[in-house]
């Protein structure tokens, strides 16, 4: 058996859904382990809409800490983003991997 596959964690907006579907088949089919977010069907806020707005945020807060205990796991993170777009969550989470040693690499120029 070979050397264990790189593992990835993908990061980024989910307004781009489709973009996460089409890095994630990529980086797969590239032979590496991805962990990306929850739901590539919907947005979180969209997936929460049922819940109290109290029950939301704590659910999105969970959902953000759970992101970060997959960059843990990954090697490296690719950020997904079209356009350069990068937002509050997402520049959190790079700042997070960058200051866990993780290596970092994007779509397109990290501002």
């Amino acid at each position: 058996m070979g050397e264990r596959p790189r593992v990835v964690c993908l990061c980024g907006s989910v307004r781009f859904l489709a973009e996460f579907d089409a890095v994630s088949l990529a980086e797969t089919l590239a032979g590496r382990i991805v962990l990306s977010v929850g739901s590539h069907r919907q947005r979180d806020e969209d997936a929460l809409a049922h819940l109290s707005s109290a029950e939301r945020a704590a659910a999105l807060e969970r959902l953000g800490e759970l992101h970060l205990r997959k960059i843990d796991l990954a090697d490296e993170v690719l950020v997904i983003n079209p356009g350069g777009y990068v937002g509050e969550s997402t520049r959190r989470e790079i700042a997070y991997a960058r200051q866990t040693g993780k290596a970092v690499r994007s779509l397109e120029p990290l501002p």
